[in-house]
């Protein structure tokens, strides 16, 4: 059901179109060029210095893990940097400056440390996404399949009143089974992504197209 909100009609879905040329069913990404050599300085406060290119250094690639086969990213020395961890909540919480964003949602676990951190940069409230079993109040609930099986997400049910505008937070976009499940609980309680927002974007699997047509943010893409 619509909802009228500030004498606009908001669908609960997807709310209002962002302001700019981007056409609702079109995920807005953060376009970021690549870091020639001589651009990756140390010091921030150079006009040349790129805040992506330091993002990747800090991010650590460990191989085999957690199975044979898999590359992970790991995250840990970024979030071990102040400088790195600073430039993660600029970068995204620029995406929404004049904005209006009413809450954070963040998924177990890495996406409460990014999304708690966005919500205070936003003045936004923050909504905790837990596994099944760890909030104590009555929750929605939402089964999803992954590659390697299904899982399931719980959010508390008067987490979001009717009409809020909402980011869903994680640190990684893979398939976008987990952020989609997320987006569904948001849903539920009759308020709209307003986008979704990642540090780590894998590209090769494609998990945006399941994230249409809210727009998608990530900072580091790899293939």
């Amino acid at each position: 059901m619509a909802v009228r909100k500030r004498g606009k009609i908001l669908d609960p879905k997807h709310g209002p179109a962002r302001r700019g040329p981007t056409p609702r069913g079109v995920a807005r990404e953060l376009v970021i060029p690549p870091a020639k050599p001589s651009e990756l300085h140390h010091n921030s406060d150079s006009p040349t210095f790129d805040r992506v290119s330091y993002l990747g250094s800090m991010v650590r690639d460990i191989a085999n893990f957690p199975k044979p086969g898999i590359l992970f990213r790991d995250i840990t020395p970024l979030l071990a940097d102040p400088k790195a961890f600073h430039i993660v909540l600029d970068m995204l919480a620029e995406q929404f400056v004049g904005d209006h964003i009413d809450a954070v949602v963040g998924i177990e676990s890495r996406g409460f440390i990014f999304g708690g951190a966005l919500a205070a940069r936003l003045n936004a409230s923050f909504v905790p996404v837990r596994k099944p079993g760890k909030l104590p109040h009555r929750v929605d609930r939402v089964s999803y399949s992954l590659e390697y099986g299904e899982s399931e997400l719980e959010m508390h049910r008067d987490s979001l009143p009717e009409g809020t505008s909402v980011i869903v937070m994680d640190d990684l976009l893979a398939t976008g089974g987990t952020a989609a499940a997320a987006g569904d609980l948001v849903h539920r309680q009759g308020a709209y992504v307003a986008a979704y927002a990642f540090v780590i974007e894998l590209e090769s699997l494609s998990g945006r197209d399941r994230l249409l047509p809210a727009p998608v943010y990530s900072l580091l893409r790899y293939s």
